[in-house]
């Protein structure tokens, strides 16, 4: 039960850094921030589907698809500042 909790909040702050992320974004143009946003939107998705994986459902197996999102959220960032430092 108190793992499930974990992975709630943990899901819930990268929602929020996410968001602030975006929100700034939008606010200065800054195209780093706007590649942050995007992979944190990913790692919300990762965080979330590892609560559904591990305490919801635990009988059928997506690790394969959260360790794509937890990669696709890292490779977002990484290429955002590959871009952004050319």
């Amino acid at each position: 039960m108190m793992a499930g909790l974990v992975y709630i909040l943990c899901s819930l702050t990268s929602l929020a850094c996410s968001l602030a992320l975006m929100k700034a974004y939008s606010k200065s143009k800054v195209r780093m921030l706007f590649w942050s946003g995007l992979g944190f939107i990913a790692l919300t998705v990762n965080n979330v589907l590892l609560f559904v994986d591990l305490v919801m459902v635990p009988a059928i197996d997506i690790s394969q698809l959260r360790i794509l999102t937890g990669l696709l959220g890292v490779a977002v960032i990484v290429y955002g500042l590959i871009r952004e430092t050319a």
